[in-house]
Formats: structure tokens, sequence, C-alpha cells
């Protein structure tokens, strides 16, 4: 008998055709598991339906995992496995585990010897980068910046100097209604001839991946407020 996994789904970051982002061996997969790790149930369940999972969600094991999970819970989201079921983990959009709480449960499952295995699909981040032009060999994603737009500050000149020290792209994040702040503390806090790339709706119809520097950026009008945005810069 094989031994049970824990496979780590990522989900489509557009709502368009599965067959666009996600291989055909994810869907199969998607089959061998009757238990999933999810951040929430409608939107797992929508996933699935359009995935065109066979089995019957009343026979189905959903754990919910978000920040307000707690540690000992996750304990009990990996019984299955010493039954003998595997396990999907799903983020809401894109890859497992990254900006994503799944990692707590793949950091546990390596603690107690778990097989996890990572599946391929659709990365914002991956693909933001290499569309940008940016150095691909060195860089860093952070996460999300400070919301106190003085610690902000801060941060963004911080990141420009590794850029010029280290040659290194830095990637980062912002809620989405937030973004338009984001771009105006960008534009108006780095050196004029610093590079900024946005990734906006990557994967949609209405995908824009577009790099300027500062200077140009703070002529340009673009409204980012509430779409999914990647930010990147570089020298």
């Amino acid at each position: 008998m094989k031994e049970a996994v824990i496979y780590l789904f990522p989900t489509p970051i557009a709502d368009n055709d599965l067959n666009l982002s996600m291989p055909a061996i994810n869907l199969e997969l998607l089959e061998k598991c009757d238990c999933f790790i999810v951040e929430e149930l409608r939107t797992a369940r929508r996933f699935l339906k359009k995935a065109g999972y066979k089995k019957d969600f009343d026979e189905v094991d959903f754990f919910i995992l978000n920040e307000h999970t707690k540690p000992e819970e996750i304990e009990n989201y990996l019984k299955p496995i010493s039954e003998n079921r595997n396990i999907g983990l799903m983020s809401e959009a894109g890859l497992p585990c990254i900006a994503d709480p799944g990692s707590v449960v793949v950091s546990m499952a390596q603690r107690k010897g778990i097989r996890v295995k990572p599946l391929v699909g659709a990365s914002s981040l991956m693909m933001a980068l290499m569309s940008s032009g940016f150095n691909g060999q060195n860089f860093a994603f952070v996460g999300y910046l400070p919301v106190d737009k003085f610690l902000r500050v801060k941060r963004i000149k911080e990141l420009e100097q590794i850029v010029n020290k280290f040659n290194q792209t830095q990637i980062f994040i912002e809620a989405p209604y937030r973004n338009n702040q984001m771009m105006e503390s960008l534009v108006n806090n780095l050196n004029p001839y610093t590079l900024i790339c946005i990734g906006v709706d990557i994967s949609m119809e209405s995908e824009q991946i577009i790099t300027k520097t500062a200077k140009d950026w703070k002529r340009t009008n673009i409204d980012l407020n509430k779409r999914n945005t990647v930010f990147l810069i570089y020298k």
C-alpha cells in the first residue's frame, strides 16, 4: 500500500479556463483526496466543482486554516494521513505556502516525516518577475510592507538600498484596497530613476505588467484600487 501524501494544489489566480493555468495531472490527483485543508470553504468548493471533482462533498472532510486556526487544531488536520488518506492543501489563489498560512501545516508535516508533494501551478510573483526585465538570479519576496505611512516609507528606502548594494530585485504585495497608496509612496520616495514594475490582474484579460522609472510612473495615471497587484523594484 502506498504511503499517504499531502498534495500542495495551486489554485487559479484568475477566474478563467483551468486549462490555461493548471496541468491535467493536478485535476486527476484531486480525485485521490477526500480531505482538504483550505482557507475558505466556499471558494474551495467552487474550485473543486470547476475542476470536475467527482466526490460528494458530504463525504469529504474540509479543514479550515486561517489566521484564527490554533496550532493544536492543525495537529488534528494531519490525522487522516495515519488512516492512509491523502490530504490536499489549497491556497485561496496561487501557490500554497507562499504568503499563505499553509506553510504551518507543511512545517508540521515535515517534522512528522509525512511526504509532501508540490504541484505545478501559476504564481503571480514569478510571472511578474519573469516579465519585469529585472534580475531573476538574485531576488527576494518580502511580503507585505508596513501599513503605517512613515514605517512604509522607511521600509521602501531600505529595500532600495538593498537593490543598489546587492543587485537584488525586491518583490512585495499589498492589500488590493491600499494599492494606490503604495504606488504613491513608491513614486514619491524612490530615486526618480529607480525602476518599478507592477504586475496587475495577472492571467486575466485585463492583465498589465509594466516597468517604468519612478519618475515616469509619477506622470502615469493608473488606478490599482482593488486589483491584485505585485510590486517589484530594481535599478
